[in-house]
């Protein structure tokens, strides 16, 4: 799976968090005495993230009661007083910006990366405790509704309100009928109920997956294929065996190298089954809940309600998608087979009925690279050091952009090896956001790649307040020999989860909860995947690359090598994330009561058709998106889609074209989500976006 990163959000009526506003009077303001009034300085940052448990849950107690007070004083407006200023920015300031908004989002990182289990537990606990509170005061609040229905079918109607206020308007309009607010007092109050079990629900199903430490044991020998220092950086066990655990670069590691299929089969049954048992009953619970929600607020499923808000909409819509896309990646897939069957190393065997194993896929793949093609993903990897990586990637943003990086370490937060940039706008020198770096693995650690957008890119009564980001990854780190090394889909993985970070940062709109990447779910992903087709471009690698040893830059035959590799295993790939695509899409078709076991046995062997189901295989205990993106798990794709079109137009300018960047920077990263993206991308592209970019990257035209 390429896409291991994701974005973590917060929309206007999400679940996970809730959100503060000012005191509301007659005349909405923002009062200075918030946490995000205090964010003037580097130091106020280090005092935005919680120190203690202590102060979580203090913090915890006093924003909740200052949001109550703060809701009451919207629905106390008199409806033929209610403006855009005391009710629509005023519930524009619930959803973004003040002190529970700010502490849940402090607490959403916390409890992904803190060491200091008290500080995960009782961040954890808060989140639960905020999301209730959102369910009461906000998304289930019908006094709340009425209030601003009164104000959107009455007095907003008169105002002269510029097209991101309607549009803030239309959009939350429709997201309270879709909690429910139109319903019988006795129903909504069902709702709410199941709402706040899901949201309890998910929280446990997140966190029994950052806490699971699965690994296998195994002696040297069953590491061959290994470089020494790979294995002198892992942990051993008191009987002197090497622990090999399911980090994603150790996992990944292991897969593409180690010539030992017993090894390869254990540590993918390991990493197949993390969080399992415990989380294939919590993901039923939530399935049925959530199917058992849709039906109450009037939709067919819990898919139909999950893809209303989207850009694709229906479900039906979806299946008809993936399933033409299918049809066209079976061709490319079917050669790819072949070709690495007739190239099987000494090794690998297929099954009796012809197929690849599971855990042999990416070794074969791997080593058909390093034989047939002469690419060497190790060797590759000596051009990416991290340090070096990161700031060729900043001086490509800097180019593109215009922006202006300053990068140093810190030790103020929760780790000590953490990273800090201080990002400027190169023009005016005004700065832009503190977008801060924890990029190694750890015990007890979010285990994949993400980036929070804690605080995305707001103007807050002209002024602009700068973002906070925050991007977590898990790559290696340095050994006694040789410094970090990143795998090219490292790399891309690291522009992947910047790209996100720059939505978040350069997003920066006067509504703030449609700021930066609060945007449709399945348009969300275009920033981030478009960037990552920067390290495809000749040019790009060249630059990009510096040898740890010797400073060199990728040779001009290997990055010929590694361009004819693009399109190497995309059928494979793609057909992949269709399948993914459609196990989410599966588990929330109408149903209370799923067999995720056989839906997914059945999906792998319809979709993936030359490699063996295996039966020990229970991924969907760990498949974190099944939570938070729901039936949305087709947005990568999607996304991929519009990105290939949009990074057409650009290519045909130049990728370090200041001018096509202030074009996408202007007319697409500059809304957020305060704009209907088809009409962001017709601005681009002068034209409807359309697949034949995507066909064409893929090899099937």
């Amino acid at each position: 799976m390429k896409k291991v990163g994701v974005v973590v959000l917060f929309s206007v009526l999400g679940l996970l968090t809730v959100f503060g506003i000012s005191r509301c009077d007659r005349k909405q303001d923002f009062r200075e005495d918030t946490m995000i009034a205090h964010i003037k300085k580097f130091d106020d940052l280090v005092v935005f993230f919680p120190k203690s448990a202590a102060e979580i849950e203090e913090k915890t107690k006093l924003y909740s009661e200052q949001i109550k007070k703060q809701i009451a004083d919207i629905i106390a407006v008199p409806d033929e007083q209610r403006t855009w200023e005391n009710t629509g920015q005023a519930l524009d300031y619930v959803a973004a910006l003040a002190n529970v908004e700010m502490l849940g989002s402090a607490c959403a990182v916390l409890k992904e990366v803190s060491p200091d289990a008290d500080i995960r537990e009782a961040a954890s606990k808060a989140l639960m405790e905020i999301a209730s509170l959102n369910i009461d005061l906000i998304s289930n609040n019908v006094q709340l509704y009425r209030a601003f229905k009164a104000y959107a079918e009455g007095s907003a109607k008169k105002e002269n309100l510029a097209a991101d206020q309607q549009y803030f308007i239309d959009e939350t309009m429709a997201d309270f009928k879709r909690a429910g607010l139109d319903l019988p007092e006795d129903q909504l109050e069902a709702v709410k109920k199941i709402k706040k079990e899901i949201v309890d629900l998910s929280l446990q199903f997140d966190t029994n997956i950052s806490a699971d430490d699965s690994h296998i044991v195994v002696d040297r020998a069953a590491l061959a294929g290994l470089d020494d220092d790979f294995i002198a950086s892992l942990e051993k066990s008191d009987g002197g065996k090497i622990i090999v655990g399911t980090d994603a670069p150790t996992y990944m590691n292991v897969m593409q190298n180690c010539t030992v299929e017993q090894t390869r089969r254990d540590l993918e049954h390991a990493y197949q089954n993390k969080a399992y048992p415990a989380n294939e009953t919590i993901l039923q619970q939530i399935i049925a809940k959530r199917d058992k929600l849709a039906k109450m607020l009037g939709y067919k499923s819990y898919a139909h309600l999950n893809l209303d808000d989207e850009m694709m909409k229906t479900p039906e819509r979806l299946e008809e998608f993936l399933q033409n896309l299918l049809v066209k990646l079976d061709k490319k897939e079917q050669k790819e087979f072949e070709l690495l069957a007739q190239n099987l190393p000494g090794s690998v065997t297929l099954t009796q009925d012809g197929k690849l194993k599971p855990w042999d896929i990416r070794f074969v793949q791997n080593q058909y690279k390093k034989h047939n093609l002469a690419v060497d993903e190790n060797k590759i990897s000596e051009y990416f050091v991290l340090e070096d990586t990161l700031k060729g990637m900043f001086d490509i943003y800097e180019k593109f952009f215009n922006l202006r990086f300053e990068i140093e370490n810190t030790s103020q937060f929760w780790y000590p090896e953490l990273k800090l940039a201080k990002i400027y706008d190169k023009k005016t020198n005004e700065l832009l956001a503190y977008l801060l770096l924890d990029l190694h693995p750890r015990p007890n650690k979010f285990q994949h790649a993400a980036c929070f957008g804690v605080l995305s890119g707001t103007q807050l009564k002209g002024k602009n307040i700068p973002a906070i980001s925050f991007v977590v990854a898990n790559f290696p780190k340095s050994t006694a020999t040789k410094p970090s090394l990143l795998k090219r889909r490292q790399v891309e993985t690291l522009f992947h989860e910047f790209g996100h970070a720059l939505h978040s940062i350069l997003g920066r709109t006067r509504i703030a909860s449609l700021s930066g990447t609060h945007t449709k779910t399945d348009f969300l992903e275009l920033p981030s995947q478009l960037l990552e087709e920067w390290m495809w471009d000749p040019a790009i690698l060249k630059s990009m690359s510096k040898h740890y040893q010797t400073g060199e830059p990728l040779p001009d035959e290997l990055i010929e090598k590694i361009i004819a590799l693009k399109q190497f295993d995309t059928g494979y790939f793609w057909q992949r994330q269709g399948y993914y695509a459609k196990v989410s899409l599966d588990y929330y078709k109408p149903g209370e009561n799923k067999n995720l076991y056989e839906i997914m046995q059945r999906l792998y062997r319809e979709i993936i058709k030359n490699s063996f189901a295996d039966p020990d295989s229970h991924f969907y205990a760990h498949f974190g998106h099944l939570t938070g993106y729901g039936a949305r798990y087709y947005s990568y794709i999607w996304s991929q889609v519009l990105t290939m079109d949009v990074f057409e137009e650009i290519k045909k300018h130049g990728l370090l074209n200041p001018e096509i960047g202030k074009k996408y920077r202007e007319t697409i990263l500059a809304f957020g989500g305060s704009k209907d993206p088809n009409e962001l991308l017709k601005a681009f592209l002068g034209r409807e976006p359309n697949d034949e970019a995507f066909i064409r990257s893929l090899g099937l035209n």
